[in-house]
């Protein structure tokens, strides 16, 4: 890989990291559900004019819009309002060995060897996180593993359906999203006007950087690469987004390194690894970014 493209690689690396601390911030200003309509609110506005779709790829993108827009990413923003963003990142790539399990049992896909390793190795890293003292009560751990299984779910779909363009898919499911996550909102929360009255740089910054930073420009740019580079090349970059996930967490939120983190993330990180990760072999090109960007 090119010394440029290697660059670049890093660089949406340290943008989808940093969108979990930013995320984990934003919800300190306003009550996460509200904080994700808006987000899917921007999204759409800025992708859906200038990316129509036909009209018989609506029902596939509302139902999408379910398990990506609703289930994923609503439950990771409720999630991280009660865990550590490094715990929280770490947990949501649990996505990757659900949709291995996912396709076994409705593609028909088949295990190997290494990515039944993988898939062990996965699991027993969550294990290890679940005794740690990031995450005080099981709602955070069910929260963001759920997440991660609706990504996973939504990895199965896409695979199925229609052929979209990135940039069109994010952009009317976030459209399709908005009015689902705004009911969770108005039926589960409070004083959202107020929150917005007094949303500062941290409720209103995440909006625009998990929206337009991490969603738009970080996904265009890293399909931009994926034309010019086989999956197999980028995957081991996308493991590095948890790992600089936890080390931003510390560094900016003051967040701890505990054994059952370093260690529960690792096999996690290595699982996941084992599983996306094929040496000698061209992967064919994923349809979405990796869980929780």
């Amino acid at each position: 890989m090119p010394l440029r493209d290697l660059l670049l690689g890093l660089v949406i690396v340290a943008l989808w990291a940093l969108n979990i601390i930013v995320i984990k911030l934003g919800v300190t200003e306003l009550p996460p559900l509200l904080l994700t309509t808006l987000r899917f609110a921007l999204v759409a506005a800025l992708l859906v004019p200038f990316h129509p779709v036909a009209p018989h790829q609506l029902p596939f993108l509302a139902l999408l819009s379910v398990t990506f827009g609703a289930l994923h990413f609503a439950l990771l923003f409720i999630g991280l309002n009660h865990a550590e963003a490094g715990t929280g990142a770490l947990l949501v790539q649990m996505g990757t060995p659900f949709a291995t399990l996912l396709a076994v049992l409705f593609l028909g896909e088949r295990l190997d060897a290494r990515r039944v390793a993988g898939l062990i190795l996965s699991f027993g890293g969550v294990a290890v996180l679940s005794g740690g003292p990031s995450l005080p009560s099981p709602l955070p751990m069910a929260l963001l593993l759920t997440s991660a299984l609706g990504w996973a779910v939504s990895q199965l779909l896409i695979k199925r359906g229609p052929h979209l363009a990135p940039l069109a898919l994010a952009g009317w499911v976030a459209l399709f999203a908005v009015p689902q996550v705004g009911l969770g909102s108005w039926w589960f929360e409070h004083d959202q006007l107020a929150a917005l009255a007094d949303a500062g740089w941290r409720g209103w910054g995440a909006v625009f950087y998990t929206a337009v930073m991490s969603s738009i420009v970080a996904y265009g740019l890293w399909y931009g690469l994926l034309r010019r580079h086989p999956v197999n090349r980028l995957a081991p970059l996308s493991l590095l987004v948890p790992v600089g996930a936890v080390l931003l967490g510390v560094v900016l939120l003051g967040e701890t390194l505990d054994p059952h983190k370093l260690g529960g993330g690792a096999l996690v990180i290595a699982g996941v690894a084992l599983i996306v990760v094929r040496l000698g072999r061209r992967a064919s090109t994923p349809t979405t970014d990796s869980p929780g960007e």
